[in-house]
């Protein structure tokens, strides 16, 4: 056979411009994450920390806002996606994890020893028992108030019962205060309600039956849910035109004492000015029946790697970097959030200490929020008529039969 120079110097050169540019894409990491408000500057603090311990990484992060995120997220894990994006777990995580868009990290979860630190939150990272997101941070959820507007309509202390709770709402507007903020327009602040008022009165095990699609929406316990919310609203104890509001907006009513209270995520404390800190309080969502165990809202802000991502090793790298004890807490701390990790420090904040309170203490389960426990379509749904409801909660029967119909349609049940 005939040495052929030519073809062979030919050869390695090709072979060395496909290694680098090989090379070249693998040191290229997108990254795109759901960012509200100050939010953004903690990614990016640490993001930095990961550049400077990685500089062989050519980093390259997106941010969105949080509703076009969810919008978009679908068509970037079914044609081009980035190698790592944020997310959230439970059914959230596991509607792309069933539909094999998520790269399966199982291994990094044994590698790192994420049995271990992360043993509270593996189930909801879990789908299939296999692992596929790594946890972030976690938000408790209850009432942000502010002390001083309590103090002003004569109320001594957080409530701690329904009854207790109205009373409350009853003197707060009797002082001229809206007793209750709300941004309906961000459906799933509605969400919240309907979660914490199903989990008090009908208990989590029929919570997540629902949420698997194994209640009508016609059963009566659906239905008491339903009016006991309708009180509320008759008495007209949220603020008025809640539609228009959604979370960004309706921080100021809080903030400057237009409004007492807000169901919202731990979240929400990183967000107040350090002048309102003060007169600012936080308690668990009151108990209805004390016959039913108390369980909580807890959900788990996560990050996954697309299956059709094109630099997985480095998005290894960084999944192993924020799953340190020690980034995993300053994250956490830059979000009001709970670390995760349970070899994180402790939370300083005082709303964020009660919230690790009260999770930790939680007995009667902890869901991952109604959006994030059942399947998308379903979700969304129901939260369209969680926004018809509270605009006109007369048409509750029709809104509970058309959900119905919707519920046998999606599940086939």
């Amino acid at each position: 056979m005939r040495f052929d120079a030519r073809r062979l110097a030919l050869t390695c050169i090709a072979a060395a411009t496909l290694c680098a540019a090989t090379s070249a894409i693998a040191g290229t990491l997108a990254v795109n994450v759901s960012a509200r408000g100050s939010q953004r500057a903690t990614w990016q603090n640490l993001f930095d920390q990961f550049k400077k311990a990685n500089p062989d990484v050519d980093l390259k992060v997106t941010y969105v806002g949080e509703e076009a995120y969810k919008v978009q997220i679908s068509g970037w894990l079914a044609t081009d996606p980035p190698d790592v994006l944020s997310w959230h777990n439970g059914e959230r995580m596991a509607y792309f994890a069933k539909r094999g868009l998520l790269q399966d990290l199982s291994s990094d979860w044994q590698k790192n020893g994420w049995d271990q630190t992360y043993a509270s939150v593996k189930q909801s990272s879990t789908w299939a028992g296999k692992q596929y997101s790594v946890p972030l941070g976690t938000d408790a959820y209850g009432f942000f108030y502010r002390k001083d507007l309590f103090e002003k309509a004569g109320i001594s202390g957080e409530p701690a019962t329904w009854a207790q709770f109205l009373d409350d709402c009853k003197k707060l507007k009797a002082s001229g205060v809206a007793p209750i903020a709300v941004a309906a327009r961000d459906s799933w602040t509605l969400a919240a309600w309907f979660d914490y008022l199903d989990l008090r009165i009908n208990g989590y095990a029929f919570h997540q039956k629902l949420m698997a699609g194994d209640v009508p929406y016609t059963d009566a316990r659906i239905r008491k849910v339903y009016e006991t919310w309708k009180t509320l609203i008759d008495d007209k104890y949220f603020i008025d035109n809640a539609l228009s509001y959604d979370v960004d907006s309706v921080g100021p009513l809080l903030v400057n004492g237009k409004a007492a209270t807000m169901l919202m995520g731990t979240f929400f404390s990183a967000v107040l000015p350090e002048a309102t800190r003060g007169e600012m309080g936080y308690f668990r969502f009151p108990i209805i029946d004390a016959s039913v165990p108390v369980a909580e809202d807890g959900p788990v802000n996560v990050l996954v790697v697309p299956a059709k991502a094109k630099n997985k090793v480095d998005a290894r790298r960084l999944l192993a970097f924020m799953g340190q004890p020690e980034i995993n807490g300053e994250l956490a701390k830059g979000w009001g959030q709970l670390p995760s990790n349970n070899k994180a420090p402790e939370p300083q904040d005082p709303i964020a200490k009660v919230g690790f309170q009260t999770l930790s203490g939680t007995t009667g389960g902890i869901a991952q929020f109604y959006d994030r426990d059942m399947t998308k379509e379903m979700a969304d749904e129901g939260m369209k008529a969680m926004q018809r409801f509270f605009s006109d909660p007369t048409q509750l029967d029709a809104i509970l039969q058309r959900l119905e119909q919707t519920r046998k349609r999606i599940y086939k049940k």
